[in-house]
């Protein structure tokens, strides 16, 4: 079973428009719909926004739906300068940038007492979200670590520090607690970002207008990987 998260309806309206034989079921407050997208067995769900949001659905995928395997699909906020609004990040590796134990010692990011703090996509599932990429939208691709936290990022200072400091490539609110969630479980994942602002300020008027086009771009992507899963 494929688990697809977006953390938005409008991220996850156009899979669900490809879903055939959905059977919908609820958990926790979240609605999954599982069913058959290219003949592959799929279950698709609305996080809601948030690292807790998307933990929680994420161990409802692999409890409940035996997930082998977790797509995390939506918009996020650039920080690398050379990202243009609706190019796409695919996951590396995430790291919750909002964790900060600084004052007792530690790096920036780092969780204190566990062994792992930024953890890597499944290589497999981020070659074919690259390939994928690249033939729905050549030149528009680019691989790094996604940076999440609970804030939505809108000061260059800030961007430029996360940037910097943290080799992040974009910033969003969900993807590190997906990645976390599936190391726990021994699942692979992968998250694809498409850039609705640059994080800069620009965002509250940037926001709204993109965020379909992102989510379009997504969904181009994520229903491209799974024909070749």
């Amino acid at each position: 079973m494929i688990g697809i998260i977006g953390a938005m309806q409008e991220e996850i309206d156009l899979l669900l428009e490809h879903l055939d034989d959905a059977v919908e079921l609820k958990r926790s407050g979240i609605r999954y719909l599982a069913g058959s997208l290219h003949g592959k067995q799929v279950v698709i769900c609305k996080s809601g926004v948030g690292k807790v949001n998307a933990a929680v659905c994420t161990q409802v995928l692999i409890d409940r739906f035996n997930a082998s395997k977790v797509i995390f699909t939506g918009v996020a906020g650039a920080l690398d300068p050379s990202l243009e609004i609706g190019d796409i990040v695919i996951s590396t590796s995430s790291m919750q940038h909002d964790m900060d134990v600084t004052p007792l010692g530690y790096a920036r990011g780092v969780i204190p007492y566990q062994a792992e703090s930024e953890w890597p996509a499944g290589q497999a599932l981020v070659q074919l979200a690259v390939a994928a990429g690249e033939k729905v939208f050549p030149g528009h691709c680019k691989t790094g670590k996604v940076l999440s936290g609970d804030q939505f990022i809108a000061d260059r200072a800030v961007v430029r520090q996360l940037h910097e400091e943290l080799n992040g490539t974009c910033t969003e609110m969900e993807g590190a607690a997906v990645a976390q969630v599936c190391a726990m479980n021994e699942v692979p994942y992968v998250v694809i970002r498409s850039m609705s602002d640059k994080a800069d300020g620009s965002a509250d008027v940037n926001f709204a207008e993109f965020t379909v086009t992102a989510a379009n771009r997504s969904f181009a992507i994520v229903n491209e990987m799974v024909q070749g899963l």
